[in-house]
Formats: structure tokens, C-alpha cells, sequence
């Protein structure tokens, strides 16, 4: 069964610039006052003398938000340290003009 839920009023929104892909973070809220994430990737793509954007949307509710982050730093700490322990990821981190939102606070995954 498809089940299709309504964007309700955005409460918080970050996004995260990288490179041809933006990355947005929006707090969101239900009929019953609860709150939801939404994470949406923006991809950018050439096309005639513009550009047309690629979205793709994941929902994210609060039963599942502890979950998701341990699952999320589990698989990129594998990567950092079982896959590329050589690679130094400084040269990635967060520039001040990648990381920008409504609100001024930094998400971090932790």
C-alpha cells in the first residue's frame, strides 16, 4: 500500500551544500502537533541553457531517530576505519558557506 503523507508547516530547515548536491533537513509537524524529519538530496543537472533538480525525499519519525543515527555512524565509521584507515577525511570537513540554515545551529551526527 502507498502511503503518501502531506508536508505539513516547517518548523527548522538546514541544508548542506555539496558540490552538485544539496542535502535538506526540515523539521516538519503532523495534524496531532508531533514531528517528523524529512532528509531530502537535491541533485543538479545540466540541461539546455539551465539546469533541472533531481529530488529524492526520505522520511524520518521520532521512533526511529535513535536507530537511524546509530546505523548511520556504524556504517560511516566502518568506512573510516575498516575500509580507509589511510584517507584523511579533514580535507571534507564542513566549510562555514557549505553548511548554512534558518536557525544558525549545526547538526551533528554524533
Amino acid at each position: 500500500m502507498l502511503h503518501i503523507v502531506e508536508d505539513r508547516e516547517q518548523i527548522y530547515s538546514k541544508r548542506v551544500r555539496a558540490g552538485k548536491r544539496t542535502y535538506f533537513f526540515d523539521v516538519r509537524s503532523t495534524r496531532a502537533n508531533d514531528y517528523y524529519l524529512t532528509i531530502t538530496e537535491s541533485r543538479r543537472h545540466p540541461q539546455g541553457d539551465g539546469f533541472t533538480y533531481e529530488k529524492h525525499k526520505l522520511f524520518l519519525y521520532k521512533e526511529d531517530f535513535d536507530k537511524f543515527i546509530d546505523a548511520l555512524q556504524e556504517s560511516v565509521n566502518h568506512i573510516k576505519t575498516e575500509l580507509m584507515p589511510d584517507f584523511d577525511f579533514s580535507q571534507y570537513e564542513v566549510k562555514e558557506e557549505e553548511f548554512d540554515g534558518l536557525n544558525g545551529t549545526e547538526l551533528k551526527w554524533e
